[in-house]
């Protein structure tokens, strides 16, 4: 038997199945009854605390788009250096990847029911402030003069965002979250070394 536990706990335990399972089938393939089976309830205990799936995708959300920006205010009010805090903020947003590796799925698989759109564009709206992030402290390093001369701003965050698209990539054909954070420490620091002034330590 189930036990019994505080509606707040339940709810975070639902949000979790459903980003398992997005990341298992797909984001347009979980069912209520999936996540029934995934927690060991029936699906009226699921209506319970959340009266439809939209709900749960609404919270879902709400999860995502909250570590996204949390991992941007950490890194950022830490106040290091500007390629400390931009390291810190990729590593953090690999990590976010790596345990939650339904996020890119979410991003980027097919919806042609339009159901998962609204989500999209609100993490969209979560991503734009880690690239703005991004951009703020890459040109801080710029205008420092850390960063080798005559590479724009805009040309290093695209290669930034490189390594991480390509980690994605691979995590979606391969499934394996691990490579994320395996690789990803070393290909930034090699990128920023590539990007970095001749004699700066990074």
């Amino acid at each position: 038997m189930n036990t019994r536990k505080p509606s707040q706990d339940r709810k975070a335990e639902i949000v979790a199945a459903m980003l398992d399972l997005a990341f298992e089938v797909g984001p347009a393939h979980v069912t209520t009854g999936m996540l029934a089976a995934r927690l060991g309830l029936t699906q009226p205990a699921i209506y319970k605390h959340f009266p439809n799936k939209k709900d749960i995708w609404q919270a879902v959300t709400t999860s995502l788009c909250t570590q996204i920006c949390k991992n941007v205010a950490v890194a950022t009010q830490a106040g290091g250096p500007p390629l400390q805090t931009l390291k810190q903020l990729v590593l953090g947003h690999l990590h976010l990847i790596a345990t939650t590796p339904a996020l890119p799925e979410i991003m980027t698989s097919r919806d042609p029911g339009g159901n998962l759109t609204e989500i999209r564009d609100h993490i969209h709206e979560a991503m734009g402030t880690f690239r703005a992030a991004l951009y703020l402290q890459l040109n801080a390093a710029n205008t420092g003069g850390q960063l080798r001369a005559g590479i724009a701003t805009a040309d290093g965050i695209m290669l930034l965002f490189g390594i991480i698209q390509s980690l994605v990539f691979r995590l979606i054909l391969t499934r394996n979250p691990a490579i994320i954070e395996q690789d990803g420490e070393r290909l930034l620091d090699l990128q920023l070394a590539l990007l970095g002034h001749e004699g700066h330590i990074l």
